[in-house]
């Protein structure tokens, strides 16, 4: 009888779920630009402004008073954060962290060789590199304002959020970190331990919402650490700030609801994150990770074909937008316009060397967006054209329109590469379900003896899943142009 009644709680939660993530899916401003000043505010006694990196669809702050500035979970290309404090003639003197990050390598080593910056974490945070954990509650003093810090274990045991009081003393905005997104929290199943599992980190979410967060103001301002896009969450909403009374109205986990509903809610159908994520987690404990600097100025080397050709056990990511031309044998496409990070840090493992490919132009960024998440073994770039004219061997793509496509996937086996949650919007006759994140470890449902058909949401997933493919020995492989909502018209 008990069950009965929890299991039909979580059925009202989840319906409310479908018809408030369809808000707020309009509710809010995104934008995928990379780096970008997302939002500005001049509050009393302070300034603060959001920096967006698109590639992660992360948030970092930038805050500053009486020219005094802190800056809350930075990148590690921080030359946006002392470019922003250079034009207004302050000083970087505390650099804070929510958590240790998973998603990427944070910039606060490199912050703090710039800038003698203070590293400052919440409660139970444990790292060589910390120069002061604040107590819960307990406040900094930066200029004429305050921020208080708020220990929210749950999403990691050392998760903190922090509550910047203006110079009246007035609760104005909080940094949740990946404690709560837009119309989302954070997952509890990153920092699991032999000893702990991700239903004791969802009880320990569940009240740190209750006693820390729906008690505050509704007028305060919610900055998350991510959004849309990132896989830090379930399902994040588009946006970039919200109050605090307005998510408590639609955001699904700050709804009225029991301990055990919300901790099945929460810790309960989620996708399996990407492999990197426990590597970066690691990393960001340690001080053992290069300055951004010196690996931009190993990588950023043009490599001959000849060269690439000798190396032995190398990994090639191919950066290009386009492949229609070819790719080199054993190549990895990874296109620079999706979430290339996420795709990457999925797919490949982080113990090889890496040669890139890439357009023209594009050199530093994809090297950038590699060393983000902490792919740093980067020996050099090379342009397909350059490979192409040396008389080396190419790999040509059999990419195909909507109607070649179903004609040649009558016998083949038909690969559906999207998400579970797409798949449940229809599929195509006779398709083989295997989200590209788990293609690597499901090559052996496939056979190399038959044509392989691939597609995908819009095409780009399975143009990655082509060249995956083609890479493990795969030889009859193709893929759609288009994707399904377009094939099925």
């Amino acid at each position: 009888m008990i069950l009965k009644g929890i299991n039909h709680q979580l059925d009202i939660v989840k319906n409310m779920i479908k018809i408030l993530q369809k808000f707020n899916k309009t509710l809010f401003h995104f934008s995928k630009e990379v780096q970008l000043k997302q939002s500005e505010t001049l509050g009393k006694g302070f300034y603060q402004q959001q920096i967006f990196t698109g590639c992660l669809a992360e948030y970092a702050y930038y805050i500053e008073s009486n020219k005094e500035a802190i800056i809350i979970d930075p990148l590690r290309d921080i030359q946006p954060y002392l470019n922003i404090a250079k034009e207004r003639g302050a000083k970087i003197k505390y650099v804070l962290l929510t958590h240790f990050h998973a998603d990427f390598i944070a910039g606060h080593l490199s912050l703090q060789r710039e800038t003698d910056a203070q590293i400052i974490m919440g409660p139970r945070a444990t790292a060589p590199f910390i120069s002061k954990v604040m107590n819960d509650n307990e406040f900094l003093k930066v200029g004429k304002v305050k921020i208080q810090a708020l220990h929210t274990p749950g999403h990691t045991q050392e998760s903190t959020c922090f509550l910047l009081y203006d110079e009246e003393g007035k609760q104005h905005s909080i940094y949740t970190g990946d404690t709560l997104f837009l119309g989302e929290v954070g997952r509890p199943d990153l920092a699991v331990k032999s000893d702990v599992t991700q239903y004791d980190l969802a009880s320990l979410l569940y009240a740190s919402l209750k006693q820390k967060i729906l008690g505050l103001p509704d007028d305060v301002i919610v900055f998350p650490g991510h959004g849309a896009g990132s896989a830090c969450g379930k399902n994040i909403s588009a946006g970039y700030s919200c109050t605090i009374g307005n998510q408590k109205k639609n955001n699904y986990a700050l709804q009225e609801m029991d301990q055990e509903t919300f901790v099945q809610l929460v810790a309960s159908d989620l996708p399996k994150p990407p492999q990197y994520f426990f590597y970066n987690a690691g990393l960001n404990k340690t001080n053992q990770f290069q300055d951004l600097n010196l690996i931009l100025k190993k990588a950023n080397t043009k490599l001959t074909p000849a060269k690439v050709v000798s190396k032995q056990g190398i990994q090639i990511i191919d950066s290009r937008n386009s492949i229609s031309e070819g790719f080199i044998p054993g190549s990895i496409n990874v296109p620079l316009q999706i979430p290339f990070a996420h795709w990457v840090g999925t797919l490949l493992p982080h113990d090889r060397e890496i040669v890139i490919v890439c357009d023209p132009g594009n050199e530093e960024q994809t090297i950038m967006r590699l060393s983000r998440i902490g792919y740093d073994n980067i020996v050099g770039y090379l342009h397909f054209d350059d490979w192409k004219q040396s008389g080396n061997t190419i790999n040509k793509p059999t990419e195909l329109e909507v109607q070649d496509f179903l004609k040649r996937s009558k016998l083949a086996q038909i690969v559906d590469v999207r998400t579970k949650e797409e798949w449940g919007r229809g599929i195509l006759k006779h398709a083989q379900l295997i989200t590209l994140s788990e293609l690597p470890q499901n090559l052996e449902k496939l056979d190399k003896l038959r044509d392989i058909s691939i597609y995908c949401g819009t095409g780009q997933r399975a143009k990655i899943a082509h060249t995956l493919l083609v890479a493990n020995g795969f030889t009859r492989v193709q893929y759609c142009k288009v994707g399904y909502d377009d094939i099925i018209k």
